[in-house]
C-alpha cells in the first residue's frame, strides 16, 4: 500500500487510435481515487509521444498532457489498447519510451490489446495474460510462451504487470489496483462515486 504524505504519479499513454474506453475507464477510476486521497498525493495524467494532439477510435480528439520523453518516472503506468497499439509495437522509439517507464514503475497496467506492448518487449513470456477476446491469438504469435487466460477479466502477469481483458475490463483491473494500491476504504469510495456495481 503507498506510504501516506508521498506524492505519486500515475501516467496513462495514449496514442492514434486507442480505444476510447480503455483509456478514459482506467483514467476516471484514477482520477476518483485521487480526488478522495488528495490531488497533493496523486497525480494522474495522459502521456503521449508528444503533445500533438491525436485521434482516437471513432474520432475523438485528445490532447497528450505530457510527452512521454520529458516523463522520467512514474510510479503507475496505464497502457490501454486500440487499432494504433499495433504500430505502437512497430516504432522501437516508443517500445524503447515505454520499456523505460515500465521498469521503473512499481505496476504497470494493459487494457486489451495494450498488451501487444509488454509481449513485444518480451515481458509476458511463460507469463500468464489477459486480452481482448479478438486479440489473444495475436499475442500468442508475438510472445508464443505466454499463457492466456480466456475466461478471467483481468491478471497478475508478472511481479508488476498486469492485463486486463477487453475494454471494459480495464475499469475493473484499476479499481482493483485502488484496492491494492491505496487500501479498502479508497477503493469503496471510488467504487460508489462512480456507481459501478459489478
Amino acid at each position: 500500500m503507498a506510504q501516506s504524505g508521498q506524492k505519486l504519479s500515475l501516467g496513462v499513454y495514449i496514442f492514434p487510435d486507442v480505444e476510447v474506453l480503455d483509456f478514459a475507464g482506467p483514467f476516471e477510476v484514477f482520477s476518483v481515487a485521487s480526488e478522495i486521497i488528495g490531488k497533493e498525493k496523486l497525480e494522474v495524467f495522459t502521456i503521449g509521444d508528444s503533445l500533438n494532439s491525436l485521434t482516437t477510435i471513432g474520432n475523438l480528439t485528445v490532447n497528450p498532457a505530457k510527452s512521454i520523453d520529458s516523463v522520467e518516472q512514474l510510479d503507475f503506468l496505464v497502457i490501454p489498447g486500440g487499432d494504433g497499439s499495433k504500430r505502437v509495437i512497430e516504432n522501437q522509439d516508443s517500445l524503447n519510451q515505454l520499456n523505460r517507464l515500465i521498469q521503473s514503475s512499481r505496476w504497470t497496467m494493459t487494457v486489451c490489446s495494450g498488451a501487444r506492448i509488454p509481449a513485444k518487449l518480451g515481458l509476458l513470456n511463460q507469463q500468464q495474460f489477459c486480452t481482448h477476446h479478438e486479440v489473444y491469438d495475436d499475442i500468442l504469435k508475438i510472445s508464443p510462451t505466454s499463457i492466456p487466460i480466456r475466461k478471467s477479466r483481468f491478471v497478475q502477469s508478472g511481479d508488476r504487470l498486469f492485463t486486463a481483458a477487453g475494454i471494459s475490463a480495464g475499469i475493473d483491473l484499476a479499481l482493483h489496483l485502488v484496492s491494492q494500491t491505496f487500501g479498502n476504504e479508497v477503493f469503496q469510495k471510488t467504487k460508489n462515486y462512480m456507481e459501478y456495481e459489478k
